[in-house]
């Protein structure tokens, strides 16, 4: 009981309290940057990601706390995701604006507008807002009218919804068309959407709709993104989803294990649940194996070369994926054993000292902390380490 005691003390009285001083009052949302030296920049562009992961991070610390003051937080950043991001014009959430709402980067992703359905969703279980509900269902739409083929999910589009090339979502050399990590992030959404429809028995067609895509994306999964035979997701494929370049993604996969056995348990049908046990098993013991040093996650390997960084949100996805694989299995307390190491890693080495900071970005392989990197920008937010510790509280509490 000692990880669920310290990680809810560290989440109540330090990761709350931080991201609550984030909160904009004069412009609405959240600041969009907090430099390595602590810097806060106030006229920072505000992601679109960053703003979905904050209402997702006070919703669910409401649901899971019950102090007001959070769902006070999480209204302040719907209204900002309403009034600000969404696109009133061609529908659909912007990746950026300015610090004062302003439209930057009018880009819609699809890996950005599964971000709004599941922080929608998540809202609205908690405010029962009905508004809120209606824009997860419009992304929903959004997404499988405009950013679809016959083969998944398409990336980058334009203001329109014109495809543009994925530049935001690629890396390591390659330009890909369709990405593990957006697919599996859509899942996700749909997952949260379909939980919370089906807990307000809310009209069975569109409910089924999103059913059927969640079993259209399990198969994708199954079929095209997991490798049998290495154990592991492909990551960056071509528009047919064939693999376009060796990397194992040891975040994604441990990440992926837990998020598609949730999938699957919210979905509930028994054959997908067998289909896919199988694929999140192996996905568990192969990082196991692979990637874990006994203390920490490596980040990825890249034609066979190891990246020894340790990255904040690899290591809170190990925490659950390896707790979700000792729960599927209590015979596994190597995987009990490995998530309470990391937890002490990022105890470490990760969580800041210094007054008024969060997590750092990165540990090198000495032990290093990156003190250089922001603490907070588009891409860091309270979605990976804020999930961690309510899923260490909700699996470990009862």
């Amino acid at each position: 009981m000692m990880l669920i005691g310290e990680i809810k003390e560290y989440l109540t009285n330090r990761m709350i309290p931080f991201w609550v001083h984030m909160k904009d009052e004069e412009h609405g949302g959240f600041y969009g940057q907090m430099d390595g030296d602590l810097t806060l920049q106030k006229e920072a562009d505000k992601g679109g990601i960053l703003n979905s992961r904050i209402l997702w991070f006070f919703a669910n610390t409401y649901g899971e706390l019950g102090d007001e003051h959070l769902l006070e937080c999480a209204t302040h950043a719907y209204r900002f995701l309403k009034e600000a991001f969404w696109d009133k014009e061609y529908g659909g959430v912007y990746w950026s604006v300015h610090y004062n709402g302003i439209q930057a980067d009018t880009t819609k992703h699809t890996y950005c507008q599964a971000f709004a359905i599941y922080a929608l969703s998540s809202y609205y279980a908690v405010s029962k807002d009905e508004k809120a509900l209606e824009m997860a269902e419009k992304l929903f739409d959004l997404i499988e009218d405009n950013c679809t083929d016959s083969y998944g999910y398409m990336e980058a589009f334009d203001r329109r919804f014109m495809p543009v090339d994925n530049e935001k979502l690629s890396e390591n050399g390659v330009m890909a068309d369709k990405t593990m990590n957006t697919i599996l992030h859509v899942f996700e959404a749909y997952t949260e959407l379909y939980r919370v429809r089906k807990e307000e028995n809310k009209s069975i067609e569109f409910t089924n709709k999103v059913a059927h895509r969640l079993r259209f994306i399990l198969n994708v999964i199954a079929d095209r993104i997991y490798n049998p035979i290495l154990k592991r997701q492909e990551v960056f494929f071509d528009k047919k989803y064939r693999s376009i370049l060796d990397l194992n993604s040891y975040g994604h996969d441990i990440e992926a294990a837990w998020l598609i056995d949730r999938g699957c348990e919210v979905l509930g049908e028994r054959s997908y649940s067998q289909r896919m046990i199988n694929i999140t098993t192996s996905l568990t013991e192969k990082i196991f194996e692979t990637a874990f040093t006994g203390d920490s996650l490596y980040n990825e390997c890249c034609n066979g070369e190891i990246d020894k960084t340790r990255i904040w949100w690899v290591q809170a996805e190990a925490v659950i994926g390896f707790l979700n694989g000792y729960q599927k299995d209590k015979k596994e307390k190597k995987y009990y054993e490995a998530a309470t190491s990391i937890w002490n890693y990022i105890k470490k080495n990760f969580i800041d000292d210094r007054k008024g900071s969060e997590w750092f970005w990165s540990v090198d392989d000495q032990g290093i902390s990156n003190k250089e990197k922001g603490i907070v920008n588009m891409w860091k937010c309270p979605y990976h380490n804020g999930r961690m510790c309510l899923e260490v509280m909700r699996r470990l509490k009862g």
